[in-house]
């Protein structure tokens, strides 16, 4: 691997791509538990790949997820990221909330994939939880206008944890990626759901500007984060600073996003105020994945597992702190990339191949129209 501030448009997509997808299969088994539960569970933390929660009973100890989470199986996060970036591949051009409804939305509901998690050929549609199926049953079914079909939705890290592709696609431009990431996901969130999406493809996109850092990223989430997503970050990033190892990180990461987060203390059993709109709150797993980028120090081996071993979302959690450490261009474990590829039928390189040649055709577009722009402009202003 070159040097991180010398890493190409090539290696940070990549690197970004299979760090989320390793981060998302590591992540899933331990879904929704508590770091105490997952040190009972496993005899101590998790350190890579682990099997199902509930061994071979994954398929009826929980009926409402009756999904084969572990093993290296990715979960829905990475099945939407790689949807997201075939949109790109199709439509090879910055998307909006209608590509969701034009292009992604069919994907979902017409194209039969392997599916790790169900160890068989299906629709990704028959996967994703219910707060992606409202894509379908809003724009689908409802013919719900794109640009407002999120609201209504829960608000919770669906829309968030598949944009690294917009940030990749806007690679060096946080405020493009940000504004980017908005558009698409108002067809699918609202409310801190939607700025989270916003916040997180503005942080890939930064975290791919040679020389990029940790702290630059933290800094360039800062300074485009509104309201309880902002004031989360700041929090969060402040609390991780002081620390250099997750371990004893785990506890005091979960207070300072805790008063942020609606969900409550039980993951399982959310409060009443839980996914509803607010100005005053956050997803959890952004904060938290930024924190861990922090006090890592971008390192993706360490990011990731204080996300995995964190509990509660963090599939989600590691799928972003992996996109984050993998676009600074820290080394993602060869192992871990084999047996995820391997254990979920997947190709991982094939999708940022892919991307990388639409982000570049994409970006001479964007000169084009910036030039033609600047011509417009150059006249208009010249007449008095």
């Amino acid at each position: 691997m070159t040097p991180k501030g010398a890493a190409s448009l090539e290696e940070r997509i990549t690197g970004s791509l299979v760090g989320a997808a390793v981060g998302d299969a590591l992540g899933g088994p331990v879904e929704g538990y508590t770091p105490e539960q997952i040190t009972e569970r496993h005899a101590g933390r998790v350190h890579g790949i682990v099997g199902p929660w509930n061994g071979d009973a994954w398929r009826t100890a929980r009926p409402i997820a009756p999904y084969h989470k572990g093993d290296g199986h990715v979960t829905d996060d990475t099945l939407m990221t790689h949807a997201l970036v075939r949109v790109y591949a199709t439509v090879r051009d910055h998307l909006d909330a209608y590509a969701v409804a034009e292009h992604l939305v069919p994907d979902l509901m017409g194209n039969p994939r392997w599916i790790p998690e169900l160890e068989a050929e299906a629709l990704p549609l028959q996967r994703i939880f219910l707060a992606e199926k409202w894509l379908v049953a809003r724009l689908h079914y409802g013919h719900v206008d794109p640009r407002e079909a999120g609201t209504g939705n829960i608000v919770n890290c669906g829309a968030a944890m598949y944009m690294a592709p917009v940030g990749l696609v806007n690679a060096a431009n946080p405020a493009g990626a940000y504004a980017e990431a908005l558009d698409i996901a108002g067809a699918h969130q609202s409310s801190y759901g939607r700025e989270a999406a916003g916040v997180f493809a503005a942080a890939v996109a930064a975290a791919c500007v040679p020389g990029a850092t940790p702290a630059s990223v933290i800094d360039t989430c800062l300074a485009l984060a509104k309201d309880g997503t902002r004031a989360a970050i700041e929090t969060v990033c402040e609390v991780a600073a002081r620390y250099t190892n997750f371990e004893s990180a785990l506890g005091p990461l979960r207070e300072a996003v805790a008063p942020y987060d609606t969900v409550g203390p039980d993951y399982r059993s959310p409060s009443l105020g839980a996914r509803r709109p607010s100005r005053l709150h956050t997803i959890e797993e952004l904060p938290i994945a930024l924190g861990m980028l922090v006090l890592s120090g971008g390192d993706y081996g360490h990011a990731v597992l204080g996300s995995v071993n964190y509990g509660r979302d963090c599939d989600s959690i590691a799928t972003m702190s992996g996109a984050l450490a993998g676009a600074l261009g820290s080394e993602i474990p060869r192992d871990w990339a084999k047996t995820v590829a391997e254990a979920s039928r997947l190709d991982l390189e094939t999708p940022a191949k892919s991307l990388t040649e639409v982000t570049r055709e994409i970006f001479e577009r964007d000169v084009h129209r910036r030039r033609t722009h600047e011509t417009a402009y150059t006249v208009l202003a010249d007449r008095r």
